[in-house]
């Protein structure tokens, strides 16, 4: 182990032979250094009369406040992803919360009031705009043509889903501690509450 006499001329020879703008850049991180080698480097500026001054760091995180509010509650994280993917694409930063319980545990979904999609609260109305646009009826898939949105014949609403979660046997089995994650073969729509058979 070199002594202090020995470490303190070997500092002085290594600033010595550096040039102002690498002297520069290490006062500019002088909270990392040891006492001796911010001795050394402020005599190196001293003898040269380069008036660097040492920017010393305060310690602290510096931890920034957020105004976050939630906008949308979803029972199933690949809603709430997608939700978040539409805002990311618009340009407006979007945060989940609850999302890592549900994704350990989906049966807690409900107790926890779903994921929540949480958006800065200045951007909320345009998150919000966003999130509420129409789904159109159809549109061009690339390499495969025109898709057609699928939606229910008795309210022609959109709010569709395929093979939705039967809670009937679910939600009992889930409870007694063997969840049995069985889907029913039909559509369903959000909206009027109807199912049919996919024809």
């Amino acid at each position: 182990m070199t002594s202090d006499p020995q470490e303190r001329a070997r500092l002085a020879q290594l600033y010595a032979g550096m040039t102002p703008e690498e002297l520069q850049k290490i006062a500019d991180d002088a909270g990392s250094l040891t006492n001796m080698a911010r001795q050394a480097l402020v005599e190196e500026i001293d003898r040269r009369g380069l008036g660097i001054p040492l920017t010393e760091a305060s310690g602290e995180d510096v931890i920034e406040k957020r105004n976050l509010v939630p906008i949308r509650h979803f029972r199933d994280l690949p809603e709430a992803l997608l939700a978040k993917g539409g805002l990311e694409s618009a340009g407006i930063e979007s945060f989940l919360a609850d999302d890592k319980m549900v994704r350990m545990d989906w049966f807690i979904s409900n107790l926890l009031g779903g994921v929540k999609l949480l958006v800065n609260s200045e951007d909320a109305e345009d998150a919000l705009t966003v999130l509420n646009q129409s789904i159109p009826e159809n549109f061009d898939v690339q390499g495969i043509g025109e898709y057609q949105q699928p939606r229910c014949p008795s309210c022609r609403s959109f709010d569709v889903s395929f093979e939705e979660l039967n809670k009937k046997i679910a939600y009992p089995s889930a409870w007694l501690g063997l969840p049995l994650p069985v889907h029913n073969r039909a559509w369903s729509c959000h909206s009027c509450g109807y199912h049919w058979e996919d024809t």
